[in-house]
């Protein structure tokens, strides 16, 4: 019997017609397996101390010696015959439960956030934080991904990679035991003291009415955000087929129905277009593999960017000392000149997409509201036309 066994003996065991094993003589539980093909493969083979029995794979025989198996194995019985799994179980990482959120609660849900999240996970997370162990990260490993995300952009964007970071890190918390290593105060802005109330007066209007009239896509997207008052995400999420068409011999206008999902904000569900709108509309440039509103055709079949360069492009053609504004300000400009345009309040709420009333109210008030909310969209359409274009009345001749 042969009581050594070498790499050579190993390429020495042929091929039968059934799989079968060979054990080695050098370490007992240590097995090679053969399969009628030829191919021959390094096992370890015990029992748990409940008595069953585990094989386990090492790797094939071609791939390392068998000395190196050999000290795989003892590792393997070792760990099988205490009762614990034949491999160290890897670290799990936090760009795998990064990864592992964004896979099953943005795309699965299908939240039209995707991108935008998708972005700043691209442009802060870095390799080197998403391979940090989870067991090992700490709240000051987290606090020095944000001081340098604030020192390189801006403390807003240092809360909104905070925002991912919480809450991939509870999503995970909550399917496992695992407790995350957060606390409150971890934010760089206040909340309350972000509450902005900033909107375009008729000059500033004006002004980036005109410049948005020669800025292609972008242009099109800020006259579009003031004619209509939605956020920002549906937007710039807007598809062609979201649209309805024109139907004849009604010739009603189209409508745009805005999807949601029940882990979005409520939104002001369908919406006639006015036509101010659907003239910005028809001048966008289609594309067969770019099914969205807002796009420029050269990013993958995505909308237009929002990483903010358009934004920073546009705000340079406007004065350098107009005070700064983003592009939600827009829709509270627009609810505030439809306040101005004579809407009733519960109707321009219902265009936001806000909710009215209390829950009973909301409960069993089902009612669209579509013709108030085209009317006030029209009457919002119009008193904007009237601030960026304004009649001139000529003044009457005195009489001699």
């Amino acid at each position: 019997m042969r009581k050594t066994m070498s790499d050579k003996g190993v390429a020495a065991l042929k091929a039968r017609a059934a799989q079968y094993a060979v054990s080695d003589p050098e370490l007992r539980g240590h097995w090679i397996r053969i399969q009628p093909s030829g191919s021959k493969s390094f096992w370890a083979v015990t029992r748990q101390p409940g008595g069953k029995q585990i094989w386990t794979r090492i790797a094939p025989a071609d791939a390392v010696p068998i000395e190196t198996a050999r000290e795989q194995a003892r590792a393997i019985l070792q760990r099988v015959r205490a009762g614990l799994p034949a491999f160290e179980p890897k670290a799990e990482t936090f760009g795998s439960v990064l990864d592992n959120w964004f896979k099953r609660h943005i795309e699965g849900g299908g939240r039209r956030s995707r991108d935008k999240v998708a972005d700043l996970i691209a442009r802060h997370i870095t390799e080197e934080f998403r391979a940090r162990d989870l067991a090992t990260l700490r709240r000051s490993d987290i606090t020095a991904l944000l001081d340098q995300v604030e020192d390189g952009h801006s403390a807003l964007q240092a809360d909104a990679v905070l925002t991912i970071v919480r809450a991939a890190l509870n999503w995970h918390a909550a399917r496992t035991d695992y407790i995350p290593p957060l606390s409150r105060g971890m934010r760089r802005t206040s909340t309350k003291e972000r509450a902005r109330t900033r909107i375009l007066d008729d000059a500033e209007l004006k002004l980036v009415w005109k410049a948005a009239e020669t800025n292609g896509v972008f242009g099109a997207l800020v006259r579009t955000l003031l004619l209509l008052g939605q956020r920002l995400d549906p937007t710039i999420s807007m598809k062609w087929t979201d649209i309805s068409p024109m139907t004849w011999p009604s010739n009603d206008p189209p409508t745009w129905t805005i999807p949601w999902s029940p882990r979005e904000k409520e939104n002001a569900g369908a919406l006639q277009l006015p036509a101010a709108a659907l003239a910005i509309l028809d001048t966008l440039p289609r594309f067969v593999d770019n099914p969205y509103v807002f796009a420029s055709g050269q990013n993958g079949g995505k909308p237009i960017s929002r990483s903010g360069k358009y934004m920073q492009l546009f705000r340079a053609k406007l004065p350098a000392d107009m005070p700064r504004w983003g592009l939600h300000d827009l829709r509270r400009t627009a609810r505030s000149l439809m306040s101005r345009a004579g809407v009733r309040p519960d109707i321009a709420e219902r265009v936001l997409g806000h909710a009215v009333g209390n829950s009973v109210q909301q409960t069993y008030d089902r009612f669209e509201y579509a013709d108030e909310k085209a009317e006030a969209l029209s009457k919002l359409a119009d008193l904007i036309e009237s601030i960026v274009h304004p009649r001139v009345v000529p003044m009457a001749k005195r009489k001699g």
